[in-house]
């Protein structure tokens, strides 16, 4: 059930992360998210989950060096790494916390952004409610996650794809579908919520997208949970490999205004 045309190895997350950012789908969504927290010289801008430090070179430039940028992360290696990479910004520091609880006074930023993060925080609501506390009035939340009951892989057994996509929603994203549920938790959270951008990238090439996606070490965990045969497994992956080869996710930029 293996082939040489996917990775069977999961890459550590700082790799991972790396990865993504620097994809033409990475820097494009990136970008948006950027234009639309609309940063300011002298701003305090949070990066709530912010990993390895892969934003917070561009969010100091935004601020300038008058303003300040705070990274929060709760995994150590990612805040050490970082604090590295950001070692000689002094507009940036980086700090271990938990999103749900963050290290951080009341009305303490301007703007703040989470990429990818809510869809494995244990409460999103809670989240929110915590970015709210700690954003000024007339403050910027902007949020970028899938929607990963969206994601389609095009196959001739349309049911292995529709198995396959189930077990990605039900077993391997603790928050799958958070994407299109961003802009009402966000209201609940008693946030205005100006925009919701849909951003929706279509692979064509299956390495690239399995770069994203982890498609066969994916598959061999919906094997082991029984949501596929090995059967099923292999005749799957053989046609994802051979091509003509087609997937597509809808990702959500959801803008929320305190």
């Amino acid at each position: 059930m293996t082939s040489s045309a996917f990775e069977t190895v999961t890459p550590d997350p700082i790799t991972y992360l790396d990865r993504v950012a620097a994809t033409d789908l990475g820097r494009s969504y990136k970008s948006r998210m950027l234009d639309e927290l609309e940063i300011r010289p002298g701003q305090t801008v949070l990066d709530l989950g912010c990993g390895p430090g892969t934003d917070l070179s561009t969010l100091a430039e935004a601020v300038t060096a008058t303003g300040t940028v705070i990274g929060v992360d709760h995994d150590q290696d990612t805040v050490d790494a970082a604090r590295d990479r950001t070692a000689k910004q002094s507009a940036v520091t980086v700090r271990l916390g938990d999103v749900h609880d963050l290290p951080l006074p009341d009305h303490t930023a301007d703007r703040a952004r989470t990429d990818r993060v809510l869809q494995h925080v244990t409460d999103p609501a809670q989240v929110l409610r915590e970015v709210r506390r700690v954003l000024r009035p007339g403050g910027r939340l902007v949020m970028g996650e899938p929607d990963w009951s969206t994601l389609t892989v095009d196959h001739p057994d349309s049911g292995l794809s529709r198995v396959y996509t189930q077990y990605v929603t039900d077993e391997v994203v603790r928050n799958a579908r958070i994407g299109s549920q961003l802009a009402r938790l966000a209201a609940g959270a008693g946030f205005a919520v100006p925009a919701v951008i849909p951003v929706t990238p279509v692979f064509r090439d299956a390495q690239a997208a399995d770069k994203i996606l982890g498609l066969e070490r994916t598959t061999h965990r919906a094997v082991a949970a029984g949501y596929l045969t090995e059967e099923a497994a292999r005749r799957w992956l053989d046609h994802l490999a051979g091509g003509p080869f087609l997937a597509a996710v809808t990702f959500y930029i959801v803008v929320a205004e305190s």
